[in-house]
């Protein structure tokens, strides 16, 4: 079965321009579904490119455009900081303007691991702010943003936001108390979200990823993570991107016309039930 309700629609997808990214990997499938798609990214300069990045000449949210019209999609890349109300607010105009509609938003984009990724006893006060400030804040802002334009539409064609979470804000792990409260949060809000805009036609659902292939891992070696693949998930392997932006799609698709409020897990099944 071909997923369907794609056709002539509008796709908005946050921090999609790292090469190894569940963000560029989800505008793809959404270009390929069908979709137009605007990508948003920070406007990362070449030198906070990955080693991988600059051997290929990545170029960012830019080569996501390019490839989204290799594609024969329309596309365009936005410099945007989501945590920042007037530039969110800007990028809905932008969108809108140049569009004239909007119908699928995934809120892809995540602060990177910086000064967090410690005891909470000692996590400094900046680090817990600027994980609370992208991840939460910025999936709010869009998120709320975009409903509006959603709403206002004369034609009431209602729309989904796809929030992507993580398992961390279910597991809740030692030294990870930013990243899991935020993740956590963003659970919140995908379930407080879709009880209020389900009136008018808004689907709100939220993806929990596990450990996933992107450029996120590079910071522990891989046989760090190896062993902690083979200790947690019983399917013994790490998950690709695609596999994460396959379930964003089918979610967005006219067959998950029943689906919202939910966060859905898509971690090798390390974690089940809940």
């Amino acid at each position: 079965m071909q997923l369907t309700g794609f056709e002539g629609k509008v796709a908005v997808v946050t921090g999609a321009g790292r090469m190894r990214s569940i963000g560029r990997e989800t505008a793809l499938a959404l270009a390929r579904a069908g979709c137009d798609v605007v990508v948003t990214g920070t406007g990362r300069t070449p030198d906070r490119y990955t080693g991988e990045e600059r051997a290929a000449g990545w170029r960012d949210i830019d080569s996501v455009v390019a490839e989204i019209r290799e594609l024969g999609r329309r596309a365009d890349a936005v410099v945007c900081d989501i945590a920042d109300e007037p530039a969110v607010d800007a990028l809905v105009r932008k969108v809108t303007d140049d569009y004239g509609r909007v119908d699928i938003v995934v809120n892809n984009a995540a602060a990177a691991r910086a000064g967090d990724r410690v005891p909470v006893l000692e996590l400094p006060t900046e680090s817990w702010d600027a994980v609370l400030r992208v991840n939460l804040r910025g999936t709010f802002l869009v998120s709320r943003a975009f409903a509006r334009a959603m709403v206002a539409r004369a034609d009431g064609a209602g729309g989904s936001i796809v929030n992507i979470s993580s398992i961390a804000g279910k597991l809740g792990g030692a030294n990870t108390a930013a990243y899991a409260a935020s993740k956590a949060g963003v659970q919140a809000l995908t379930s407080s979200m879709a009880k209020e805009l389900g009136p008018a036609g808004i689907r709100v659902n939220a993806v929990c990823p596990g450990v996933t292939g992107t450029s996120r891992l590079d910071d522990l070696p891989a046989e760090a993570w190896r062993s902690y693949v083979e200790a947690n998930l019983p399917l013994q392997r790490v998950g690709d991107a695609r596999e994460v932006a396959w379930t964003v799609v089918f979610l967005a698709s006219e067959q998950a016309g029943w689906v919202t409020g939910q966060s859905w897990n898509v971690d090798g099944g390390q974690l089940t039930v809940r």
